[in-house]
């Protein structure tokens, strides 16, 4: 007789109804192992293993060769929703393809990031999207869309968003708090999460490392709170890795990893990624935080119950009725590295190219003899978050491809050196046969897992000739050396120096360098190791400093034996040419990457040098920026300037293509280029109001604005309506192609508070869209927008509020180009008086501040305020009604220090102290004090040592 099939394998049953079933069935030891990133079986229940977490932020990651498109920023730079869900769903297709063939690969994917690009030195800004929220939130919005797949029921692919939340720097990641009033959290953080959850395509988030207020992300009351009210799906929430051991090791937030691991899954960690495929600790934690009392089973299955509705989601327990299922492995290739693939990643390339300044100079005549000159003239850079490239193309193979290799000339620029010791002789590169590396300049590629890391290459040795090797400076002294056969010095786990690497790579890079000036010559320092580079009898090796730090009392010391200069070559190939391109950018593992923030906006100087000479040689000299982040570059005697985010297998074909003019560029900046890094907030400045950040306050004049990139056409706008009616604002307008060539126009709304009674946007994007139009043609734009998306988060209210009065609609090609414009006047709600007296005053809801920082009230929820480094800040709180009147005063502060009230500037009305520090930073006392007060005035609140202020309360 066949066993009745359970309920959770019931296709026809709600999932909700499966996942009660199948919970009940489930031990507590069963659902405990689950909580860690690697699920194990259930084979008493037929359930496989299961893990959270696959990298997909532009193509399938770490699994191999698949299509690598343009990094996220470059997505952005598109701002087209609709190019970006296509990548989405080739990208979940090739999950599933691969996933076919391979069961270690994951469909909880876990992209894509929608951290805001505030600050353009964060290491990481290749992976966002924009510096604007509802620009991230519609790219993400298309992304998550494609990943999910259009299926009623079931998912391609799970999407989880990272890093919840305000995470925007490298330094010190774990230990850092980003403070976020509550004007910026609401209108700035939260939002792009927000808008992106609330569309229906989202799995989940990620925790970020760093703390928000002072309280860690992966015990965010925010998960709670907000993340899981904007939507009725359950969330599931993966922490990020390590992260877990983060609350005792190294924040210290806890003493326990018991007291730890209970605290975030009860706030809404679901999935713990710690210790690697080892699941042994999170589990022995989770079952002390029960046997302590810490957790309840409730908890568990709170948790569990998310992770098994995903699964469903993803059609784990329905195989024969989910469209996306592959079965065999013939069907898995249908979907992978398909030629529409291949075609949508030079699409996506080409429409990610801004081109930011244009003299007349491009687009490239058919008979243009050309010269590519430049560090990345000649490279198609990956990322941390790449996979393996199937395809390549440079910008020196595009043009060689488009032009002709009789009219394209190329020098790299490199500084070619020897390495010469104290004896005389030089470092040498032994050949190897069995190498496929390839030479700079010709065809082909390399997967770099073929060569970075092999211990059977020979070692580096020495001999009276030695080895010209090509030098790259990439910044802050940070160098690469390359044998003449392209293959990177490079350190193995041995500690010999091989020429075993066909890129820099890897988490820990092995092929960086540093030639530091000693005793007339230079020591190379390996930057991996951070160990000195050494001559033995067996080979060239890396070797440990003395125990106290310093360098040996023998080092090597090298001299650097220069044969020619980078400058040089490219001043030949520029002379000889009628124009020449620059290409110049970043390495994503160098200077700028996961773990490590830029210091600075500047190009290296090696790149200037290189840019130098080339105007010099050619006053035709086009700068190609490739890159993950903005640069100050000085544009003003440069005929043209274009960029591009690093643009996966297409990019120098794209590239080509738009010097060319076979395509009209149309990608638009995502983020504000600054004219110099004195424009810059301090990089843990979250305050993007008070500090006056992104394009949404900067007040100074930028390099390039937000929303920034010409065009080989020119674009008419004309008849401007806009309508307030039914709670939205309807808005429409005409686009007219006038110029000679097919283009798209990205067509920009703005809108700006021309009366607003609390610091506004300059101008805010409410929406966009992209156009393609054929010369003459027209195009009538209109937008749908909702009310609430004018308003602010009034902090006297703790809610949302349209406030009435008169708004400036702004419509144009840019932030800064504004080309049509009107006013609608708005009914909204009036300010009203903070009501102090029957409130009193969250210390978090200030208006201004300055030297302060918001701190963790507890451990699980609030906030209080607290003076920054220099132990004095003040707070202002605009328009409290006291009412009939106030006589006394009492503030809730933990620690030591004074607080003192003034009334609209005046002397001190008030000055409170304990009269001993609390025993520890969440033991708040209650302090009261004398205080007159009656009308509506502005209030003062001067902090002073290192005390806590979580609230102020009036009595009369």
């Amino acid at each position: 007789m066949t066993a009745p099939t359970p309920p959770f394998r019931d296709p026809h049953l709600p999932f909700a109804k499966r996942v009660d079933d199948l919970m009940s069935r489930l031990t507590l030891d069963e659902k405990t192992a689950f909580l860690h990133q690697f699920a194990p079986a259930v084979e008493r229940l037929g359930i496989a293993a299961f893990r959270t977490g696959q990298e997909a932020l532009h193509g399938v990651a770490w699994m191999g060769p698949a299509t690598v498109f343009p990094q996220a920023v470059g997505l952005g730079a598109t701002w087209n929703e609709d190019l970006v869900r296509r990548v989405g769903e080739a990208v979940s297709r090739e999950a599933r393809a691969m996933r076919a063939r391979d069961e270690r690969m994951g469909l909880n994917v876990w992209s894509p990031t929608v951290n805001l690009l505030r600050h353009p030195l964060w290491g990481r800004n290749e992976e966002g999207y924009s510096e604007d929220p509802k620009l991230t939130s519609a790219i993400a919005t298309a992304y998550t869309r494609g990943l999910r797949g259009n299926h009623p029921t079931y998912w391609r692919t799970a999407p989880v968003l990272k890093h919840w939340l305000a995470h925007n720097n490298e330094t010190a990641r774990d230990t850092t708090s980003s403070s976020v009033r509550p004007r910026v959290l609401h209108e700035y953080d939260l939002r792009a999460f927000r808008e992106t959850v609330e569309a229906g395509a989202v799995a989940g988030v990620m925790p970020a490392y760093n703390l928000v207020n002072g309280r860690p992300n992966h015990l965010s009351p925010y998960l709670g709170r907000h993340l899981r009210a904007w939507t009725e799906d359950d969330l599931l929430v993966c922490s990020d890795a390590g992260a877990p051991s983060n609350l005792v090791d190294s924040e210290h937030y806890f003493d326990t990893h018991e007291e730890a691991t209970a605290a975030a899954l009860r706030a809404g960690v679901d999935s713990f990624t710690d210790h690697g495929t080892d699941s042994s600790k999170i589990v022995a934690r989770v079952r002390g935080a029960l046997e302590q009392g810490l957790l309840t089973e409730a908890d568990v299955d709170a948790a569990v119950r998310r992770q098994l509705s995903v699964r469903f989601r993803l059609g784990e327990f329905d195989p024969e009725h989910d469209p996306h299922a592959v079965h065999d492995g013939g069907a898995a290739g249908a979907d992978f590295d398909t030629p529409e693939h291949r075609a949508l990643a030079r699409e996506s390339a080409e429409q990610a190219v801004v081109l930011l300044k244009n003299d007349g100079v491009l687009p490239l005549a058919p008979d243009t003899h050309v010269a590519v000159v430049g560090l990345l003239a000649d490279e198609c850079k990956l990322d941390w978050y790449s996979g393996t490239l199937l395809h390549r193309s440079t910008p020196l193979e595009g043009l060689y491809e488009r032009f002709g290799a009789d009219r394209v000339s190329f020098a790299e620029g490199v500084d070619r050196i020897r390495l010469r010791r104290t004896d005389g002789t030089y470092l040498h590169v032994l050949p190897s046969d069995d190498s496929p590396a390839r030479p700079h300049g010709t065809e082909g590629a390399l997967d770099p897992a073929l060569l970075a890391g092999r211990t059977d290459l020979p070692p580096l040795t020495t001999d009276a000739v030695g080895t010209e090797l090509a030098l790259v400076d990439w910044g802050e002294g940070v160098l690469t050396l390359r044998a003449p056969d392209g293959r990177y010095l490079s350190v193995a786990e041995d500690g010999y120096l091989r020429a075993s690497a066909d890129q820099p790579g890897g988490w820990v890079v092995q092929e960086t360098f540093r030639l530091e000036p000693h005793a007339g010559g230079h020591l190379l320092r390996h930057t991996g190791t951070g160990r000195l580079v050494q001559v033995a009898a067996d080979g060239v090796k890396v070797a440990a400093d003395t125990e106290d730090g310093t360098v040996a009392a023998d080092p090597e010391v090298f001299e650097v034996v220069v044969t020619e200069r980078g400058e040089d070559a490219v001043a030949r190939a520029a002379a000889a040419a009628d124009v020449v391109v620059v290409v110049a950018g970043n390495d994503p593992h160098i200077n700028g990457r996961e773990t490590e923030d830029r210091t600075t906006l500047r190009l290296p100087g090696h790149q200037e040098r290189l840019l130098r000479a080339a105007r010099a040689a050619n006053p035709a000299t086009v700068l190609a920026l490739v890159s993950a982040y903005p640069y100050a570059v000085d544009v003003d005697t440069l005929p043209a300037v274009l960029w591009t985010a690093h643009g996966g297998q297409a990019a120098g074909t794209a590239l080509a293509a738009v010097l060319a003019g076979d395509v009209s560029p149309a990608g638009r900046l995502p983020q504000t280029w600054y004219a110099d890094d004195a424009d810059l907030p301090g990089l843990l400045d979250y305050d993007v109001i008070g500090g006056r950040q992104t394009y949404l306050y900067f007040e100074g004049t930028p390099l390039f604005p937000f929303g920034h990139g010409l065009s080989y056409a020119s674009f008419g706008y004309a008849d401007l309506t806009a309508r307030v009616r039914d709670e939205t604002v309807s808005v429409s307008f005409t686009v007219t192609n006038t110029g000679e060539t097919p283009a798209d126009e990205v067509a920009q709304l703005y809108v700006r508070a021309e009366a607003p009674s609390v610091p506004r946007p300059r101008r805010e994007l409410l929406a966009h869209r992209r156009l393609p139009l054929a010369p003459g043609a027209s195009a009538r734009v209109s937008f749908e927008v909702p009310l609430y998306a004018l308003a602010f988060w009034d902090v006297a209210q703790d809610r949302w509020r349209l406030e009435p009065g008169p708004y400036a609609l702004l419509v144009g090609a840019s932030s800064e180009d504004v080309r049509l414009s009107t006013t609608v006047t708005l009914d909204g709600e009036p300010a009203l008086p903070r009501r102090v007296r029957e409130h009193g005053l969250e210390a978090v809801d200030f208006d201004e501040q300055s030297g302060t920082a918001i701190v963790d009230r507890t451990k699980t929820a609030g906030d209080a305020v607290t003076p920054d480094s220099d132990a004095t800040g003040e707070l202002l709180y605009r328009d409290c009604d006291f009412g009939a009147g106030v006589r006394g005063v009492t503030v809730s502060v933990a620690g030591g220090g004074t607080v003192e009230l003034s009334l609209d500037g005046g002397p001190a009305a008030a000055l409170l102290s304990p009269d001993a520090p609390t025993a520890g930073p969440y033991d708040y006392v209650d302090l009261h004090g004398a205080f007159t007060a009656e009308g509506v005035h502005d209030l003062r609140i001067g902090l002073r040592g290192s005390l806590r202020l979580a609230h102020v309360g009036f009595s009369g």
